[in-house]
């Protein structure tokens, strides 16, 4: 007998077992990828703000805040706007969507055009518009009809946000009605059911889904919005504008924590509520091939109800006009005469650097929120399993979490003091250098918040892609991620156009996060619109409003225009009517 036998490759190697089995090196590294921009574009700051808040020294000012009855004031004004805003935004999102999917009614190109202007405006460009037009002196309210109303405080702030935020819940409920089965309709109607009791019973039971869904949304929006109650809010103080004055003003980081901690709560438990019961009370509409064609009413009733939502049109129709006139107008509400001094400011002034750093800055954010928002849904829906819905929830924070926490989040995170020889990419309050002038920092704020869209878009478009597609291709030797990148990614180039818009408006037109992050070396338009209405320069804002916008403008159309429909299509076409129909839903 040998003194050392001989080791077989069996022996002494042998075959690996179950995840060891399994590894995938080019799926680890997509996995890996996805998770260390997550940690370290959300993660990282949030945990950083909950160590402040939670410190020995966050617990004592959260003591001395509970025990204040000013801030309490502040609470209850804050939800009291939540409330407010998310009950007028749903009814004004509901009103336009049935005009436009059930009413037979003329003009609605021109509504919807109206309906959706505000997302690729500012966040704060309405607010200046009504201060102009309803203001003490404001055109409207004094000059026609001789009113001297004050705009300033929460009816101010509920008509200015609603206005703000209502096209997103909007453009949820008309997709909602266009996706419906005629036939429900049909087959209520045929019972003998009226077009009411039809729209009473059948239609508005299958949209409470997304009218809850929408309450949340404009409720979380509104709690945390920054930049309207700094220019309307007057006396009325709510969180979000506290926690700012609190960094900016004093100085008090931890204090600006705390604060923004008592917002992130209620949007946490919001965000939950959505996802795990709104979602879960699902209405199936859509069951098969649809039959019929949507019925459009065509009652006495339909006018009453299309006078309602040309006047709220009408409306947005004068804010803008307002901006866009106020931006050549010498004084905005004062002095009527013409000018471009305002434009040339913008153009070729002082504000030229903003708007090409904001640009820039936006530009190079897109990409990135749109292809990790496509891995991620990759990732989720084709590959991972126990963990999908944890990465779902994570990439979905960027949502969840307000913009005025995230923002504190970056400042605290990557300050001078918390980083290894003094590097950083956020600007401190403490002073120190700031790599690329705080740009860094910014891009990654763009990126992670038009990262939900993204996901959404891209977990939807997936989920409507047969996995026998993708399968083929791994059969014949391609790897996942050659699959991904020429099968996948061709596929779901729609709804990658979809995350890229939507990454674009945003970028381009927040506040909150940014507002804490902005240098002398690096200026964003948002941030220096909100510097022009501080110093009353109405003008100046007005221009830079528009100049914001018609950048947004362009670059979406190149964007659609670069993003045409792939040629794949037709070929995943001719491979699913290639395969059995009972394989493939």
């Amino acid at each position: 007998m040998a003194p050392f036998p001989l080791l077989t490759p069996s022996r002494a190697f042998p075959p690996l077992r179950g995840a060891a089995r399994r590894l995938n090196l080019p799926l680890a590294l997509a996995v890996a990828v996805a998770v260390t921009a997550l940690f370290v574009t959300l993660g990282l700051p949030l945990f950083r703000v909950f160590g402040e808040a939670f410190s020995s020294e966050g617990m004592e000012v959260s003591r001395s805040l509970v025990g204040n009855a000013m801030m309490r004031t502040t609470a209850m004004n804050t939800v009291v706007l939540g409330l407010s805003v998310a009950t007028v935004g749903v009814l004004l999102a509901f009103l336009f969507a049935v005009l436009q999917a059930k009413m037979d009614v003329p003009f609605k190109r021109t509504l919807h055009v109206l309906a959706v202007l505000p997302v690729v405006s500012p966040p704060f460009a309405l607010a200046t518009a009504v201060i102009v037009l309803f203001g003490r002196n404001g055109l409207i309210s004094k000059g026609v009809f001789g009113v001297g109303y004050d705009i300033y405080g929460l009816d101010g702030l509920v008509v200015v946000l609603s206005l703000s935020f209502f096209p997103v819940v909007y453009l949820s409920l008309l997709g909602m009605l266009q996706r419906l089965d005629p036939a429900l309709d049909e087959a209520a109607t045929n019972l003998g059911a009226s077009e009411w009791h039809v729209f009473r019973t059948v239609t508005v039971p299958m949209l409470i889904p997304g009218v809850a869904s929408g309450f949340l949304l404009l409720f979380v929006e509104a709690i945390a919005d920054l930049a309207n109650p700094l220019v309307l809010g007057g006396d009325y103080s709510v969180i979000a504008a506290r926690a700012y004055l609190s960094i900016i003003g004093e100085f008090d980081v931890l204090t600006g924590s705390v604060l923004s901690l008592s917002l992130f709560a209620p949007a946490l438990m919001v965000y939950l509520l959505q996802r795990y019961w709104i979602d879960r009370r699902v209405v199936f509409s859509i069951t098969g091939k649809s039959a019929g064609r949507p019925r459009l009413y065509r009652g006495a009733l339909r006018w009453p109800l299309f006078a309602v939502v040309c006047l709220i049109a009408l409306v947005i129709a004068v804010i803008y006009t307002t901006i866009v006139v106020g931006a050549f107008t010498i004084v905005p509400g004062v002095n009527h005469g013409l000018t471009v001094e305002h434009f040339e400011f913008v153009l070729l002034g002082i504000g030229s650097q903003a708007m090409i750093d904001t640009t820039v800055l936006a530009v190079a954010a897109t990409p990135v929120a749109g292809l990790l928002g496509m891995l991620i849904g990759w990732l989720t829906v084709r590959k991972l399993r126990r963990t999908s819905g944890l990465m779902d929830f994570a990439a979905m924070l960027g949502i969840a979490v307000p913009g005025t926490v995230l923002g504190i989040g970056y400042l605290i995170a990557f300050r001078p003091d918390n980083l290894v020889a003094g590097v950083t990419v956020i600007p401190s309050l403490a002073g120190g250098s700031a790599l690329a002038g705080g740009a860094v920092a910014i891009v990654m704020v763009f990126a992670v918040r038009s990262l939900p869209a993204s996901v959404r878009a891209a977990v939807s478009s997936l989920q409507q892609i047969h996995p026998a597609i993708e399968e083929a291709s791994t059969s014949l030797g391609a790897s996942d991620l050659t699959t991904f990148r020429k099968i996948t990614l061709p596929l779901i180039r729609t709804a990658l156009l979809a995350g890229l818009t939507f990454a674009i408006a945003r970028s381009m037109t927040t506040l909150s996060p940014i507002v804490f992050l902005t240098t002398p070396e690096t200026k964003i338009m948002t941030s220096q619109i909100l510097a022009e209405v501080d110093a009353g320069r109405f003008g100046n804002a007005f221009a830079y409003s528009c100049v914001l916008m018609v950048i947004v403008l362009v670059i979406i159309g190149v964007i659609r225009l670069v993003l045409k429909e792939p040629d794949v299509l037709p070929t995943a076409q001719k491979f699913r009517s290639a395969a059995r129909p009972e394989e493939i839903p």
